[in-house]
């Protein structure tokens, strides 16, 4: 991957400046077009590796929903057609071990009786064709599912229904809840696959309790090789705060009283089985008592039980554990912007890189054959995520889908990695964006994107513009620098944790001297300067809004602004402890001075805030504090809210609102545009056909 090292001009204008079109598109997609663009994921390959199901996800404007359906492609051929055509979504699909079958959820009307109305339930269809049957009701829904290794079921995971007492309690009180407790616990379930009628349509029967009670609540499961036993993860309640307490069990595939078999302190979840059934690999954080920052690393223990062994030491990062292979642990991890196929050798507590050449930023992967063929969602830089095949050992990866067909209409802006030091000596990273003809002689507004997380990462692939609309700002004339400070994924741990008691003051610090290390170069026009972030994003936008007077804009997107506030009402309190080691009750201080509230007297900055109304991550009670601050100073500010929607604004209509009321902001601040007092409602342009 091609890197921009801050600091020797010569060579870093050289490999910015790139030569005028003379030809091509001339123009960036509108905020319409680029929701309009489809995306792919969850490859899901065959047994026997000759057909991929994938996930396809477009944008239904009648709906106003981003609608994910399921295709098919052929691995020879690479023709695909598409499986499932109804109203919603349908996902996570998976492939009976026999090759006979597709299993998969889906949210559209249930045809059995008692379906619950917008709740995922499980589909079965015969994989050389046919309809798709609802197999089982589940009162609440279904969170995931795994066949059992002969394909005669599947064990699902799911929440429990309503008890009784709630319900009588409901009928006497009315709708109520308390704090903490009223869980609704997710448990276990065997689901049969039954025999089909003469006109194949399945006999369904009731799903069977596997676990039960208010003990533990379910996570992630796997079936043992014989399929006999369940290894499962649990922990005390759903409740997010409650990750710590999570425990691996085993369990009768056919129920009965479960065996906690790693009681270490947690997270402990995500079991996997040895081909020969007689070890489980889990994900951990071994004796790491601040787990939010700490590296996940493979942990290994006997189906019984016993002493726990970490099987990939030296591997500085995040590991998702994939499959269990003859020839070692196959699991998902980061290196800085890229991500990677690994094998973890058990035996001898190594990992090792498996190449996927034409694919630095490869994820979603999915073994058949004898773990001889892999399908996985595959990009390089400046590439959009494509699903890809490929045979170990050839090195030759089979292209499915064509997804960056999208983009040929287009001027899309370039993406490369730069890097630069912090105010502390830090190496930071980041993705600068610049048009096509970028001249590194001219000045350039500069507008910084900031990630979520904080252990979120920027990448360098293509991919379509959600929140802010960056390619339209590119085409404005500006560069967009999206940084990677730290506290984000990819880097390893240290890095990870570089903002542990630092929060906002060591990542504001990471902005700033990236910042200033591109108006060193002489491109950037440093009186036009802007920054956008969303979550942890918007929180590091509200830090410089109260805490800099170089930016002319800022756009705080569900951002913090009191610490105090946020840990009180967040549904994710261990956050905050974990991070700032302390509560605001017993360490004041360290809240305030890493509160963007603490300096509202110095702020400027003209900016907009947006958020969902029933945000329960970032309370909106963090928003309102930091709206009512600013206008207290008569800072110039706008706050927008989007009734009903959490943490994430996840529909397409309002997402535009959100795109607009960004690119109306900045187009004012930072291009002189007039600042419109409401966004102008235009009907959707119809979109044409999406790539297969």
């Amino acid at each position: 991957m091609t890197y921009f090292k801050i600091g020797a001009m010569a060579c870093a204008l050289a490999m910015l400046a790139m030569p005028a079109r003379a030809e091509g598109p001339s123009r960036a997609p509108t905020i319409t077009e680029t929701l309009d663009m489809v995306s792919y994921g969850s490859p899901k390959i065959s047994p026997d590796g000759k057909h991929v199901i994938y996930e396809q996800t477009t944008t239904n404007w009648d709906t106003n929903a981003f609608e994910t359906s399921l295709w098919l492609a052929d691995a020879k051929t690479r023709v695909a057609r598409r499986l499932t055509t109804s109203v919603k979504s349908s996902s996570d699909a998976a492939w009976s071990p026999d090759g006979r079958w597709i299993a998969f959820l889906s949210d559209r009307p249930g045809v059995l009786p008692k379906s619950p109305a917008d709740k995922k339930q499980l589909y079965v269809m015969p994989a050389d064709g046919g309809e798709a049957q609802q197999i089982a009701v589940f009162e609440k829904g279904v969170n995931a599912f795994e066949w059992a290794p002969d394909s005669s079921g599947l064990a699902v995971a799911a929440e429990a229904p309503e008890p009784k007492a709630l319900k009588d309690r409901k009928e006497s009180f009315g709708e109520y809840h308390v704090i903490h407790a009223d869980y609704g616990m997710v448990h276990l379930w065997r689901v049969v696959l039954p025999d089909a009628d003469p006109k194949g349509v399945f006999k369904v029967a009731a799903p069977v309790a596997i676990t039960s009670g208010d003990v533990f609540s379910v996570d992630g499961f796997a079936f043992s090789p014989d399929g006999k036993t369940i290894a499962f993860s649990a922990q005390r309640d759903p409740d997010l705060i409650s990750a710590f307490s999570s425990a691996i069990y085993t369990v009768s595939a056919y129920g009965g009283t479960p065996k906690k078999i790693v009681d270490a302190p947690g997270p402990n979840t995500d079991p996997h089985w040895s081909p020969d059934g007689q070890r489980i690999a889990f994900r951990a954080s071994p004796g790491a008592k601040y787990f939010f920052y700490a590296n996940q690393k493979i942990a290994v223990v006997d189906r019984d039980g016993g002493s726990v062994t970490v099987i990939n030491p030296a591997f500085d990062e995040d590991a998702a554990i994939l499959r269990w292979a003859p020839e070692g642990i196959y699991f998902a991890g980061r290196k800085g912007t890229e991500s990677h196929l690994y094998l973890a050798d058990p035996k001898a507590l190594t990992a090792s890189l498996v190449a996927l050449p034409g694919s630095e930023i490869s994820s979603r992967f999915s073994f058949a054959d004898g773990f001889k063929r892999v399908a996985y969602l595959g990009a390089n830089a400046n590439a959009f995520p494509e699903i890809f095949l490929q045979d170990f050992g050839t090195g030759v990866p089979v292209q499915v889908t064509r997804g960056q067909d999208q983009f040929t209409q287009f001027a899309i802006a370039r993406r490369e990695l730069v890097q630069w030091k912090s105010r502390d000596g830090a190496q930071v990273e980041g993705v600068l964006y610049t048009p096509a003809d970028f001249d590194p002689h001219k000045k350039y507004p500069l507008l910084v994107v900031i990630h979520g997380g904080p252990t979120g990462i920027d990448t360098p692939a293509l991919g379509a513009d959600r929140y802010y609309p960056i390619e339209r700002f590119v085409a404005k004339g500006a560069l967009v620098l999206r940084p990677n400070y730290r506290g984000s994924a990819g880097y390893g741990a240290k890095f990870r944790a570089l903002n542990v008691r630092n929060l906002g003051v060591g990542d504001y610090a990471d902005v700033i001297s990236g910042v200033d290390s591109l108006i060193a170069k002489g491109f950037v026009d440093k009186d036009r300067v802007g920054a956008m972030g969303w979550s942890e994003g918007g929180y590091i936008s509200a830090f410089i809004t109260t805490s800099s007077d170089r930016f002319k804009a800022v756009s705080v997107g569900a951002g913090i602004s009191d610490w105090m506030t946020y840990y009180a009402n967040t549904d994710i309190t261990p956050f905050t402890r974990q991070y700032l080691l302390s509560t605001p009750w017993d360490d004041p201080k360290i809240y305030a001075k890493t509160s963007p509230i603490t300096y509202i007297a110095k702020a400027k900055t003209p900016t907009l805030i947006q958020q969902g109304s029933a945000d329960k991550r970032v309370p909106v009670a963090d928003s309102f504090e930091l709206r009512q601050a600013l206008e207290d100073h008569g800072v110039p500010v706008k706050m927008v809210l989007y009734d009903g929607f959490g943490h994430p604004i996840n529909k397409p209509k309002q997402q535009r609102a959100v795109m607009e009321e960004n690119e109306n902001w900045f187009g004012h601040y930072i291009f002189g545009e007039p600042l419109a007092p409401a966004l102008t409602p235009t009907p959707p342009a119809k979109a044409e056909k999406a790539p297969d």
